[in-house]
């Protein structure tokens, strides 16, 4: 795993890399937790980048989160079907290789771009920065980025993005948000995916997850669907319509502020 987000310190090891410990500096003689903070801070500098690219050009950048297999490809194919031809969409892949997510997007004539991040459980703000010199932002509504399949580090990196959308599908157990709080504590809405195995599952309760959710004071919108069935997509379509309203509301009425860095400009 990586070590920019610090998962490689656990409470086993912690002891080694703080004062008087074996690996509290590193190589070159730096404190090994100062680097990691640094490494942070210069992230959300970068996020702070991105996200005045996207008010320029009138984005709403959705980031999914979730763990591998819960949905979040197939839930994007299935909102381009159904509201494609209302609002412009892109989207920025990450996994750790291959090209086999964006692929699928493109077969649905949506731009995307594709991170890989080869041993990174994460994306983070540098890896969407470049990834936006690949698109062409004018005229697109919502760009989600799909974020690597990892219930902990993608959590504490900011992307630049506005929300975020934690996949939970009913194959994983309705527990997930005791279990992974750090993930779900940070949703701004919740999305019970493969809804269509209910008929079939008898382990895990809708309202349990909810439940679990509460339980981390978090009174984000849990809504439960399936990319299987469209007509279970209806809840999920009229929010994403608000989010877009809401977020050009606010375009208007909160002028961003300019950035610190230079301005990033996207190739066609």
């Amino acid at each position: 795993m990586c070590e920019t987000c610090g998962c490689t310190i656990t409470p086993a090891n912690a002891h080694l890399v703080k004062a008087d410990g074996k690996l509290e500096h590193t190589s070159d003689g730096k404190a090994s937790i100062e680097v990691l903070t640094g490494l942070l801070h210069e992230n959300d500098h970068q996020a702070g980048h991105n996200r005045e690219h996207f008010h320029r050009h009138g984005v709403l950048a959705i980031n999914l989160m979730s763990s591998p297999g819960s949905g979040k490809t197939a839930l994007l194919e299935a909102t381009i079907d159904a509201i494609g031809d209302e609002l412009s969409i892109a989207v920025v892949e990450g996994d750790l290789e291959t090209e086999n997510d964006a692929d699928r997007i493109r077969a649905h004539g949506v731009p995307a771009v594709q991170i890989t991040t080869g041993q990174a459980c994460h994306l983070d703000a540098h890896m969407v920065h470049d990834a936006l010199h690949e698109l062409d932002l004018d005229g697109i509504d919502i760009l989600f980025i799909e974020n690597v399949g990892n219930l902990v580090c993608p959590a504490s990196f900011d992307l630049g993005h506005h929300i975020n959308v934690t996949l939970l599908s009913v194959t994983e157990g309705d527990d997930k948000p005791a279990k992974y709080p750090v993930m779900f504590r940070a949703a701004d809405l919740m999305l019970l995916t493969k809804s269509d195995l209910l008929d079939v599952l008898d382990d895990f309760d809708t309202a349990k997850a909810e439940r679990h959710l509460r339980e981390l004071a978090n009174p984000a919108d849990v809504l439960t669907l399936s990319a299987r069935r469209p007509d279970s997509l209806a809840a999920w379509l009229d929010w994403l319509r608000r989010a877009v309203a809401e977020h050009r509301s606010g375009r208007e009425m909160h002028p961003s502020v300019q950035p610190d860095g230079p301005a990033l400009h996207t190739q066609g």
